[in-house]
């Protein structure tokens, strides 16, 4: 394993520490990791928000969090009365430096290494790092973690990169993207290159097609302000979808490092091709039902009229020799018929069917990688079904299922933050995005947001409950395949 730190770090600063991600997953998370003793006894943890609390005030926060976020199962009082008696805070207004020397001063001694979470407005990185760089605490044993959304576009996340590199250099910036932290994503690599099954035949003269799908049920939640000067390409394609299209596509890295790694999923990224005429559909949802309640349509939700798109459907090309000729179907999407993330190998057809005039058509075989809400593997396979009858052999389509959470029912589920944290303690940048690729993805999509600037037209309507727009749908028809669902 390829590390900038030998050592754990002892101090971790998280900014923004009252906000909403720091209450539902980054103090669960950090608890986690105490009670199973993964981080170091004396590991401190310091809470830096504009809220005027005092250490007290933060450890009942804390408190309540953890009650409200934590599994039943996982909450154990004398555990939780002792991971708050690792917290303090440090109230501060990170748009100003001259805060920044009170929380050095709660911060202390940072000669056994010091780990920092920025998870704020982007809109202040770069004072914040001006700040942490005036009070000393951005030294070469100090990392950073940049929660994302880093910039709306490739000109301002360059811009936040480079603020960030005027102090800290990339190798201890640790880009936060939470889907590499779960099981099932990291169990695609294991997938891949830990069997022989699959690996020979991952490629253009064997797979058909890829479908990568991301829906929701959920509409705005909260999120309107953020979600509407956003929309679903850039929340959703922009950093999660696309690192799981360059984990599926990449070349076998040479080791299971962070430079390995991150090198093969790069070149994917810069393959990417420019899309071309009726390979991107865009939605909004509109009024319909979902989960069996009749909800309202974004404009609704919103509060007012707006051509922000809930729904995207891509058809992606990589040019290289392993995926020439074969597409990459992307679609995500609010207010949609379930919650799924997941991902479909379609592979070709056998070649010749010796059962035709006994059976008919053969099914492709299909490889389904789960990710949410169920984690599983699924293989699906053609067998015989069981009959003597001498006149017909009859095949049937049946699934070959890894339930990873039956075949490792006593291993405790984690949440993906649970790894990043922990990996961003101990200095392990396999699970994080590098520069390059965050900017590889940022030009694939500004091209592609160009492309809807020129065309003018608004989202295409679809009804809340459903799998997105009719075009959507078509998207893949037109080539002879069909979504997965």
């Amino acid at each position: 394993m390829n590390t900038a730190f030998h050592t754990p770090a002892r101090v971790i600063i998280l900014f923004g520490a009252t906000g909403d991600l720091a209450q539902r997953m980054l103090l669960p998370s950090l608890y986690a990791l105490h009670a199973d003793g993964l981080i170091p006894p004396d590991l401190r943890i310091i809470g830096a928000a504009r809220s005027g609390l005092d250490d007290a005030g933060f450890r009942n926060l804390a408190y309540a969090a953890l009650e409200k976020y934590l599994p039943h199962d996982r909450r154990q009082s004398e555990r939780v009365a002792g991971f708050v008696q690792r917290l303090f805070y440090q109230p501060l207004d990170a748009s100003t430096v001259e805060g920044f020397g009170r929380l050095a001063a709660k911060v202390g001694d940072i000669s056994g290494g010091l780990a920092i979470v920025l998870s704020t407005a982007p809109v202040l990185f770069e004072s914040t790092i001006a700040g942490l760089h005036s009070a000393g605490l951005a030294g070469d044993n100090v990392r950073i973690g940049l929660e994302k959304p880093l910039g709306t576009d490739f000109a301002s996340s360059a811009k936040i990169n480079d603020a960030v590199a005027t102090v800290f250099p990339e190798g201890r910036i640790f880009r936060i993207d939470h889907y590499l932290g779960k099981e099932t994503v990291q169990n695609l690599m294991a997938l891949r290159f830990g069997n022989m099954l699959f690996e020979p035949i991952w490629n253009s003269a064997h797979v058909d097609h890829v479908q990568i799908t991301v829906s929701e049920t959920v509409g705005l939640e909260g999120r309107a302000d953020f979600y509407n000067g956003t929309g679903a390409l850039r929340d959703m394609v922009q950093n999660h979808m696309l690192q799981l299209l360059a984990l599926i596509a990449m070349e076998p890295p040479g080791a299971f490092d962070a430079t390995a790694i991150r090198d093969e999923k790069v070149k994917v990224l810069r393959a990417l091709r420019p899309l071309g005429e009726g390979e991107s559909v865009r939605g909004q949802y509109r009024a319909g039902t979902s989960n069996g309640e009749a909800v309202a349509g974004y404009d609704s939700d919103l509060g007012a009229a707006s051509d922000t798109e809930t729904f995207v459907a891509l058809r992606a090309r990589i040019g290289n020799w392993r995926w020439q000729g074969v597409p990459f179907y992307l679609r995500t999407g609010k207010r949609m018929a379930e919650r799924r993330s997941e991902i479909v190998v379609q592979f070709k057809s056998v070649p010749h069917n010796i059962f035709e005039g006994r059976y008919g058509k053969l099914e492709a075989n299909t490889l389904i990688i789960r990710l949410q809400p169920e984690e599983y593997v699924r293989l699906l396979v053609m067998a015989k079904e069981p009959g003597l009858d001498r006149k017909k052999v009859v095949l049937r389509e049946v699934p070959l299922d890894l339930s990873l959470s039956a075949a490792f029912r006593g291993a405790r589920r984690r949440i993906a933050y649970e790894r990043l944290l922990l990996d961003l303690v101990e200095g392990d940048q396999t699970l994080f995005v590098r520069r390059d690729e965050v900017e590889a993805q940022w030009r694939w999509i500004d091209a592609i947001r160009a492309i809807w600037a020129e065309q003018t037209e608004p989202p295409k309507g679809y009804g809340a409950g459903s799998w997105g727009p009719v075009a959507g749908l078509a998207l893949t028809e037109r080539d002879g395949r069909s979504w997965h669902e």
